[in-house]
């Protein structure tokens, strides 16, 4: 081959590799209309963590974002990214929280070890793929990392054809984009399943009467999912209760009494199987008091307790749109936000770098920070107080549903952070 021609050549090999470059990542180019569920144990302590892949499986169909694929709309503490084997691009991005970076942080963790599981959805590549999950610390240091492949005709993908758990619609969209929500029953006897329905319409009633969700309810599939219990109620360790139910859930949390969480995320996953979903409510069947959110990851919360409809929305904003607790406990948890970092949570600030939050939406000459005036009680400002201290940490308004159940909505800060999350997913600008 004589130089020009290789010249030639080369230049439209450089081209045509540009060009693919270049071109937007489209899901049907990169993906099949399946889930990948990949299962992982986190697993350390207060000094050295680990990831491990405890098993891939595969379902049919795919309920979450064709759009934006390899985008975040929030940083998370985690972060899990697919690359395309043969070009090297990346073609999805997730992020989310954990309950093991939380425990990492408690005094347990400084004296023995744990293992998590975790689970997560994504998209199945068509071609072979790599998977990357990293994991953070709140001052933002990288914690952990695990890079593994993925083989769609790999005869260990496990497939998962379980039949559907019992379920009924509660809200059904007419955008074939629309946001799935699972409402997933926990410690209700099947006798009891005509209740769980009902507190899953009161559960949506609560959520779409909130702005900003009011506004996009008809952007949201929900679906309540009667998983029957062999007992009635929920584990409150601390008043010696422990009780056989579909999710093992449990009061007490890292012996926070009202910390209600499951850690048995492959049994809740398994029991969703067959269901379209993204987002997971799960309700407890209880008085006691309490709940819990973990962005993207799920909520979970009391259905018979008195509050159960500012909680449900309020560990909502947790778990859909990653927004930060807003109440303090004189710097219980003093480490969770430093002031060398600006948190990645939109609602709360440390100032380390307060023009990525709401500085736009303050009035002009507004001290920072901002003196209470009970005057004006719904004047945004930056308020010291939050996100577990009482000091370093501030938030926009003097009472959010982020804050307590009392107040009346989601402030200003949080409807624009909860709005913004939505139009990702709906691909709106």
């Amino acid at each position: 081959m004589n130089l020009l021609k290789s010249s030639i050549l080369t230049t439209a090999l450089l081209a045509a590799s540009l060009s693919y470059a270049q071109e937007p990542i489209t899901f049907n180019r990169y993906f099949s209309d399946n889930t990948l569920r990949l299962d992982y144990i986190f697993s350390g302590n207060h000094d050295e963590q680990h990831i491990a892949v405890d098993e891939l499986c595969r379902t049919a169909g795919w309920a979450g974002r064709h759009t934006r694929l390899d985008s975040l709309p929030l940083q998370g503490n985690g972060t899990l990214v697919m690359t395309d084997r043969k070009s090297g691009r990346v073609i999805y991005r997730h992020s989310f929280s954990t309950l093991f970076q939380e425990w990492i942080g408690t005094e347990e963790a400084t004296r023995t070890t744990k293992a998590f599981e975790n689970v997560f959805l994504a998209p199945m590549p068509i071609d072979s793929a790599d998977v990357e999950v990293k994991l953070y610390d709140m001052r933002g240091r990288l914690l952990t990392q695990l890079r593994h492949p993925v083989a769609p005709k790999d005869i260990l993908l496990r497939p998962i054809r379980k039949a559907a758990a019992p379920h009924r619609m509660m809200r059904q969209s007419k955008r074939p984009d629309a946001i799935d929500v699972a409402i997933v029953a926990e410690g209700y006897t099947a006798a009891e399943m005509d209740t769980f329905y009902a507190h899953a319409e009161e559960a949506c009633r609560a959520l779409f009467a909130s702005k900003p969700f009011a506004r996009y309810a008809d952007a949201f599939n929900v679906v309540a999912v009667a998983l029957p219990s062999a007992e009635s109620g929920v584990s409150i360790p601390h008043k010696n209760l422990w009780l056989n139910t579909p999710l093992s859930s449990h009061f007490d949390t890292f012996y926070s009494e009202r910390y209600l969480t499951t850690l048995r995320l492959r049994d809740l996953h398994n029991a969703l199987a067959g269901i379209p979903y993204e987002h997971i409510i799960i309700l407890a069947n209880t008085d006691n008091y309490g709940g819990g959110g973990i962005y993207n990851s799920y909520t979970l919360t009391t259905a018979r307790h008195a509050s159960f409809r500012p909680v449900v929305v309020h560990e909502f904003g947790h778990s859909f749109a990653g927004l930060a607790d807003e109440y303090y406990y004189d710097d219980q948890y003093e480490q969770m936000y430093v002031p060398e970092r600006e948190p990645w949570e939109q609602n709360i600030t440390t100032l380390k770098d307060f023009s990525k939050k709401w500085a736009d939406m303050l009035p002009k000459k507004t001290k920072i920070p901002t003196e209470p005036d009970a005057k004006h009680p719904d004047r945004i400002g930056v308020y010291e107080g939050a996100g577990y201290r009482s000091k370093g940490a501030y938030r926009a308004f003097l009472d959010c549903r982020m804050k307590t159940n009392a107040a009346p909505d989601f402030c200003p800060v949080c409807c624009r952070a909860i709005e913004r999350l939505i139009r990702f997913y709906l691909d709106e600008d």
